[in-house]
């Protein structure tokens, strides 16, 4: 969907954003999202802190962003913090994955689908794992093919632009 005036007066950003429902959130006000992004269902995004993400993100089923922690110590485990998120733009979140507080992920990275990312992902990396760790960075290999050795071909490109143009620009 996009984003209607009830929703934008939770969300700050533009329009453009596809969300498929449910999505859940503490208060909406602290996600700021970027123009392109895809959230697909079963989202839950804990904003007590700030969570930004970029343009074109997209986001598989059921990922969790966390923006607050509580402390080890047990005297202290009724405190809580926060740290922001910030994903940059291009990225693509695998289904399941749970990102931690104060995690940046670099534009045009991937992190592969039930990852938990505790620490700062870089631009253009394939990152994976429980710890999510950078698997390899993009290479000339990914520019070439979308999948193992399928190669990215004109005719392909041509069938998604137009699948695109349908589903998102419907003729009036």
């Amino acid at each position: 969907m996009t984003l209607t005036p009830p929703v934008k007066e939770i969300f700050s950003g533009p329009a453009g954003v596809w969300i498929e429902p449910p999505i859940y959130f503490c208060y909406g006000k602290n996600i700021e999202i970027g123009e392109g992004c895809y959230i697909n269902f079963n989202c839950n995004f804990v904003d007590d802190g700030k969570i930004t993400i970029g343009n074109k993100v997209m986001f598989g089923p059921a990922v969790t962003i966390a923006t607050v922690g509580h402390p080890l110590n047990p005297h202290y485990r009724e405190y809580m913090y926060t740290d922001p998120v910030t994903i940059q733009d291009n990225c693509w979140i695998g289904a399941g994955s749970i990102i931690l507080p104060g995690v940046t992920i670099g534009e045009n990275s991937v992190i592969g689908a039930g990852s938990v990312v505790t620490r700062d992902i870089p631009a253009n990396s394939l990152a994976v794992g429980n710890p999510c760790k950078v698997l390899r960075p993009f290479d000339e290999h990914d520019m070439a093919y979308y999948y193992k050795d399928r190669e990215i071909t004109q005719a392909d490109l041509d069938e998604e632009a137009s699948l695109r143009s349908i589903e998102l620009h419907p003729p009036s």
